[in-house]
């Protein structure tokens, strides 16, 4: 294999006399020598070093020459995005699968026979999913090597969905695509989603180490269920009198409905339903009731939220911790391979300091893949260095510019020679042209919709759009002036380095074409205009087109307010650095998807004929005798497991909790009670679990948002510039790792096989014997290519 640098500045471990490892075979393994006409390739290693700390990814790696382009080759963007559109691919396949989800709608009663998919076609793109995944597999094996392979659950765990996906898309093959819609490889898809992010991979372990904790109070919630229970069916006992009997006969008829009535009352949807027929007979039975919710819903409920967020965000921080780690274990093996590549600083006789020269370490970063905003800050703060050496610890300061908040900075205004123009910047940088194009578009959006309650009772045909038609173009040209008027201030660069402005500027344009496009087709406005339809859309939809992007224009002010500045600010973070929680979200929603295609599929029928018509469908349905708050009588035909795209929403109209006993009653009656576990088990997931915790790090984000503002000095017009990151977000709580845990952590590493000197460079050479444990890794390199040259034959 190549003898290749890894570490200049280290040594082999367990060095003897000679100061080479008794147990290092260099032709069996990638080794981590240096040799002097090798100075391209030390640069490569040290830029995937750093590069690896940056993106908190793990240096286990092999590092020689073949390896590093194979590893920067898989890190690039192209291969990421062509793995990423595999995995949406894979999982997009649902979709058309059988049972198809391309119709118009998924209502029972008139959903008409879906198009399928010809045998093959998905199979021919799961193929071309499963190759690609397989690629993947293969590179990551070369490049950590078998050991590390056997030693991660995740590349095992991927190798087996791989295997198992071959052999059961094998078997839908021969089977001509007649397998019964019993895919069992679709329901370990999401699989692919899941390791190929390493913060979705953290969040899931955490998420798993929390579970336990939460057992008790949850018991505890299952205990105050079980005793209320049994307390309701003592009290609510069957009478003699019909009359006194609803509240037993819908509610506490035998010991299953009886907890899931109570159950629903946890999440208040059924509130105050359950209660009303007891109250209705003597109103001292409210009390049972209230107690039950106000210590179900109000207290446990709540102190299951707050121990879910407290055991998920101790265990997210441990996680964050082996991040932070790993970003320290790369910028100091950069440091050690720089730091052999010139000669120590004498501080006196015996002490010498390890050091980079400021010269190298530019041409590393010129190399590295990284935000050009941090690229800048580091090379300015390494530039001040004054003798042109970075020492160990400056080393490490000069990347903890990457833990600071990034703020946008935006280009300075142009200089005009003309005084017109001079004093018009003048006057448009106090922010009159912001106040007054806020005032502009809440005048429109009040004209908009005092038309709108003028014209609610009104016919299309009895309509006027000539006042709405001036209005639009008079306050369209009010949003090109303040347009232009901004550019002319801030100049090109200046007017599109703020978000807003881009957001503004594009909407404006956009109105300003479809004004046109009116005036276009149906001329210039006039009184009683309301011409007939031209075109591909009439008169009414256009108009309707260009008030709901003037509406949507009016979200301008949100900048301007602090507080809704880091509401705004928040919501961008969530979507940009909490995308991890949502990938799981996306994966209990599709696991379950599958689960419920399989279990209730076509259980639920429509009573009627798909070839009647819709009036005739509603007449019919009327005629039938059905029980109040039923699934028939509310006609939710349109929630089941028909289909995939039905699946998902049937899921997520249980999650809000608004009316869910409706379906898992509906589907107990059409299949047994037992089903309602699955349905439970959802709720618990979703709503319970994962809603809960999802709000908590909302809280977490804004609370980290609010404290950076108050504690910066930018303006409040640049709150929402503000950038950060989970490891961010959490970064002031967790302990810097000492110098021993990331020396042991090299140490551990299989692919360095070197000892760090920590302190100081040794000034002993290698005819000093017995003298040091340890010696410069460039003589060590030498002698091994001296044995290894008496070795060959």
């Amino acid at each position: 294999m190549e003898t290749s640098p890894l570490l200049q500045r280290g040594i082999l471990k367990q060095s003897n006399g000679h100061g080479t490892n008794a147990n290092f075979n260099p032709r069996t393994r990638r080794s981590s020598i240096w040799l002097p006409h090798c100075v391209d390739l030390y640069i490569r290693q040290a830029v995937v070093l750093i590069e690896d700390a940056i993106n908190y990814r793990s240096i286990k790696h092999y590092m020689d020459s073949r390896s590093l382009k194979l590893y920067r080759w898989y890190y690039s963007r192209t291969w990421q995005w062509v793995l990423n559109v595999m995995i949406v691919f894979i999982l997009g396949l649902a979709f058309i699968e059988r049972p198809s989800s391309l119709s118009v709608t998924s209502d029972l009663r008139y959903k008409a026979c879906p198009w399928e998919t010809p045998c093959g076609l998905t199979e021919t793109i799961e193929m071309l999913c499963f190759l690609t995944f397989t690629l993947d597999l293969t590179a990551k094996i070369y490049l950590i090597g078998w050991g590390e392979f056997w030693k991660c659950r995740w590349l095992i765990g991927y190798m087996v969905v791989i295997a198992f996906s071959f052999m059961d898309w094998t078997l839908s093959w021969t089977m001509l695509c007649k397998e019964h819609n019993i895919r069992c490889r679709r329901l370990l898809r999401p699989f692919f989603l899941l390791q190929n992010s390493s913060l979705m991979k953290k969040t899931l372990k955490s998420i798993k180490r929390t579970l336990p904790e939460i057992m008790s109070v949850f018991l505890l919630v299952v205990l105050h269920l079980c005793l209320f229970t049994i307390f309701g069916m003592l009290l609510f006992t069957r009478q003699e009198e019909s009359e006194t009997n609803t509240e037993w006969e819908s509610y506490f008829r035998n010991l299953p409905q009886s907890f899931t009535s109570l159950l629903v009352l946890l999440t208040t949807a059924n509130n105050p339903d359950v209660m009303t027929p007891a109250y209705s007979s003597n109103r001292i039975y409210s009390l049972f009731f209230i107690l039950f919710s106000g210590f179900g819903t109000f207290f446990l409920m709540n102190l299951l939220t707050a121990i879910i967020y407290n055991q998920f965000r101790g265990y997210l921080l441990l996680s964050i911790q082996t991040s932070i780690l790993r970003r320290r274990m790369g910028i100091r093996a950069a440091f050690e391979l720089l730091s052999c590549q010139q000669p120590a600083l004498t501080l006196s006789d015996d002490d010498m300091i390890e050091c980079v020269q400021v010269k190298t370490l530019m041409k590393v970063l010129r190399r590295v893949k990284m935000d050009s905003y941090y690229r800048q800050a580091i090379i300015k703060k390494a530039l001040q260095s004054h003798n042109g050496h970075i020492e160990r610890e400056a080393f490490q300061m000069l990347f903890d510019e990457l833990d600071k908040d990034r703020i946008k900075e935006h280009p300075p205004a142009p200089e005009y020679s003309s005084v017109i123009l001079r004093k018009l910047q003048r006057v448009l940088s106090h922010g009159i042209i912001t106040v007054g194009g806020n005032a502009v578009a809440l005048a429109n959006i009040i004209c908009i919709c005092t038309i709108l309650v003028i014209d609610s009772r009104k016919t299309l045909s009895q309509r006027d759009d000539y006042y709405l038609e001036l209005i639009n173009c008079f306050f369209i040209l009010c949003y090109l002036l303040e347009m232009i008027l901004k550019i002319i201030s801030l100049g090109w660069r200046g007017y599109f380095s703020h978000g807003s402005n881009i957001f503004d500027g594009f909407l404006t344009v956009l109105l300003l074409i479809l004004q046109i496009c009116v005036f276009a087709t149906y001329r210039l406005p006039y009184p009683s205009w309301n011409p007939a339809k031209k075109g591909m859309l009439p008169l009414y939809e256009m108009a309707h087109l260009v008030n709901m992007l003037i509406v949507v224009r009016f979200l301008r002010i949100i900048p301007n307010i602090k507080l809704m500045a880091l509401v705004a600010s928040t919501l961008m973070d969530l979507v940009k650095n909490l995308r991890a929680f949502v990938g799981i979200l996306v994966v209990v929603f599709y696991v379950y998807a599958i689960i419920g295609i399989w279990l209730f599929k076509g259980v639920i029928v429509s009573p009627t004929n798909i070839s009647c018509s819709h009036s005739q469908i509603r007449k019919y349905s009327a005629n039938v005798s059905v029980a109040c708050g039923s699934y028939e009588q509310l006609g939710y035909w349109a929630n089941n497991f028909d289909d995939f795209a039905s699946s998902l929403v049937l899921l997520y109209n249980i999650m809000v909790v608004n009316n869910w006993q409706v379906f898992f009653e509906a589907y107990s009656r059409h299949t047994s009670e037992w089903s309602k576990i699955y349905f439970i088990a959802w709720w618990l997931t979703s709503s319970v679990m994962w809603v809960n915790l999802f709000v908590a790090l909302i809280i977490e984000n804004f609370i980290y948002k609010c404290d950076r503002s108050h504690g910066s000095s930018v303006s409040d017009m640049s709150l929402t510039d503000f950038e950060t990151t989970v490891q961010l977000m959490f970064r002031e709580h967790i302990p810097e790792p000492t110098e021993e845990e990331i020396i042991s952590r090299l140490h551990e590493n299989p692919h360095l096989h070197l000892t760090l000197c920590s302190f100081r460079r040794p000034t002993w050479g290698p005819d000093s014997p017995g003298q040091a444990p340890f010696f410069c890794g460039c003589w060590a390199a030498e002698l091994l290519i001296k044995r290894r040259i008496r070795k060959q034959p």
